[in-house]
């Protein structure tokens, strides 16, 4: 049924009916995480890695939100959302990306702590100073590519100070940021598209964004494959493998969700769902990738080159 207002001018508002979606989400991420700590503890021990269990959490996700999403897209297009459903959907989405600062906001808070309070005092310095419980010749200072530490087990060579003989490899996340910045501006320009009623402007520059967000992922994994093999940076290397691949590790994580939803709304662009005036999960999606840009460009000040 329609949205309509009674007569006392207040709105019907839809409430959707009992779902099974969330259950199944629950279920896709139990198994995901699970086969992803069994996945990362294979990669130390060389015992059963449970990568099918990943694969398998990751596809009933995708699946669960792939309905979900075309569920909502089924009671739009009946006409069942009102105005204010709507103005809920923009709220929502606010409060979604507002935690997800504030989750990122936690890892860096993590890393400036470290850095600024846990390496000094592990050097001696303050009344909370401990030096004399490390080794001699201890250097209290954060790995970088001219000064890796022996405690903090930072790469003798990273982003700051590649070698010569691994240059490509070394400007990885250089390469990934210019693409990272770059999806910002195609995404913004599919939007000017779809506001001016140019389908083939909105397609264009979004399939061009989608493509830009797969590359990345495929840079990031050629970052971490060079890290673990020729650097030695790995999980287990102190509290600097630790802090760099929890925050760039997540960050990838949130680049293959924003990926997943760009790519479902070009899906929509294809089939001629959006209007000028009517196209907030477009919104929603781009509001989320330019945070997900945001996000890596204090990830390539603070990590990679400070």
């Amino acid at each position: 049924m329609a949205a309509t207002e009674h007569a006392d001018g207040h709105e019907t508002y839809y409430v959707p009916a009992q779902s099974k979606i969330p259950v199944w989400i629950a279920f896709g991420l139990i198994l995901f995480m699970y086969g992803f700590g069994s996945w990362l503890n294979a990669i130390k021990s060389g015992g059963n890695s449970n990568l099918i269990l990943f694969l398998l959490g990751f596809a009933v996700v995708g699946v669960a939100l792939y309905v979900w999403f075309t569920t909502v897209i089924k009671e739009n297009d009946a006409g069942l959302n009102s105005p204010q459903l709507n103005r809920s959907y923009v709220w929502g989405m606010g409060w979604f990306i507002f935690s997800e600062v504030m989750f990122f906001a936690a890892f860096f808070g993590a890393l400036f702590y470290v850095r600024q309070f846990a390496v000094p005092w592990l050097g001696g310095e303050g009344d909370k100073g401990m030096s004399a419980y490390l080794w001699e010749g201890f250097s209290p200072e954060w790995a970088s590519g001219t000064n890796p530490s022996p405690y903090l087990q930072g790469p003798a060579e990273t982003m700051a100070a590649p070698s010569s003989a691994s240059a490509w490899a070394g400007y990885l996340p250089l390469y990934n940021t210019i693409i990272l910045l770059t999806s910002s501006v195609t995404v913004h320009f599919a939007h000017v598209g779809l506001k001016n009623r140019n389908r083939r402007q909105l397609i264009g520059w979004l399939s061009l964004t989608v493509l830009l967000g797969i590359a990345f992922l495929f840079l990031q994994a050629e970052e971490y494959i060079h890290a673990y093999e020729e650097l030695g940076l790995t999980l287990d290397s102190g509290i600097y493998g630790s802090t760099f691949f929890i925050l760039t590790g997540f960050h990838g994580f949130h680049v293959t969700l924003g990926t997943f939803m760009l790519a479902m709304m070009l899906l929509r662009a294809v089939k001629g769902h959006f209007k000028p005036d009517d196209h907030f999960a477009f919104e929603a999606s781009s509001w989320y990738w330019h945070f997900v840009d945001v996000v890596w460009l204090g990830l390539f000040i603070f990590v990679y080159i400070f």
